[in-house]
């Protein structure tokens, strides 16, 4: 009886790798392929396009030597960051407000998710409509008397500000963020934070000692997916950026775009070059989230 009960979990695992082995194959094949050949491409080896010199590291040692390159890697940090930070200050409040009772909740709690469900280029269409120095905002302002003329409103979209970009990442993935905080906080309870309050501590105290090792788990995860979606966007930042030097994403697209083959394996560097990035960055996000659950205790 006991050696039957020890095989069970045994045959139980077994069971589920063999249940999740079709969609891992699938996987495995289709993002670890394309992974390969894009490294490969990167490096000489796209024979379709007349180039066979791999391994050749001149496409990342010239895209790497370029000042653009540089440029266009510090605006595409700072639209991811800006955008991830301020959204996930947004989620956590939001998320703080849905486990409160107010007048409203029921219906606030359904309007929030709206943008989950629009597309990003919808998103970047309202954001001409109301930006737009011809757009609602600038009209309003006018008709409030606060400027002369529409044109006269400042300037938030296709500047390097990235105003634009910013408030369609946030405006998209501060719902995402919530539901995600949100619902580590409904799992974890507010028995805890009830008690600290019953004790005597602050609101401050309760967040600080309480709430945020609480939620770190949903903080960690809905931001590290935003962000990586960040680095990768290329449509918010194509229409509504600044132009030249563009984010690493619109650069790669200009280079397939170019109708020299050579620049291809050139466009594939930087793609190369996002995955690098964003990987090291997010290596180092997560350790820091490791350093801090074992000061705590968690691991």
């Amino acid at each position: 009886m006991i050696d039957a009960a020890a095989h069970q979990p045994a045959k139980t695992r077994w069971r589920l790798m063999l249940s999740l082995l079709p969609i891992g194959l699938v996987l495995l094949l289709l993002f670890g392929g394309a992974l390969i050949l894009s490294l490969a491409q990167s490096l000489g080896f796209a024979p379709w396009y007349g180039i066979n010199s791999f391994p050749d590291f001149g496409y990342f040692a010239a895209l790497w030597g370029d000042t653009a390159f540089w440029w266009a890697l510090a605006y595409t940090l700072y639209y991811s960051l800006a955008a991830t930070l301020i959204g996930l200050l947004l989620a956590i409040a939001l998320a703080l407000c849905l486990i409160s009772s107010f007048p409203g909740k029921t219906v606030f709690a359904h309007l929030y998710k709206l943008p989950l469900m629009v597309p990003y280029a919808v998103g970047i269409a309202l954001a001409i409509i109301m930006l737009g120095n011809g757009g609602l905002l600038s009209r309003a302002a006018a008709g409030l008397g606060w400027i002369s003329d529409p044109a006269q409103f400042p300037r938030l979209l296709q500047t390097h500000a990235g105003w634009g970009v910013i408030a369609v990442y946030v405006w998209k993935q501060t719902p995402f963020m919530t539901l995600a905080i949100h619902a580590v906080l409904v799992d974890a309870g507010r028995d805890r934070a009830e008690v600290a309050a019953t004790l005597g501590a602050s609101d401050s105290q309760i967040f600080w000692r309480i709430t945020l090792p609480q939620i770190a788990p949903g903080i960690v995860s809905s931001s590290l997916i935003c962000f990586a979606f960040n680095m990768g966007a290329f449509e918010a930042p194509f229409i509504l950026g600044g132009g030249f030097p563009d984010t690493l994403p619109v650069l790669a697209w200009r280079y397939f775009n170019n109708p020299d083959y050579a620049m291809q394996a050139q466009g594939m560097a930087v793609v190369v070059s996002i995955g690098l990035i964003a990987g090291g960055l997010i290596w180092l996000y997560l350790a820091a989230y490791r350093r801090y659950e074992a000061s705590w205790g968690r691991v």
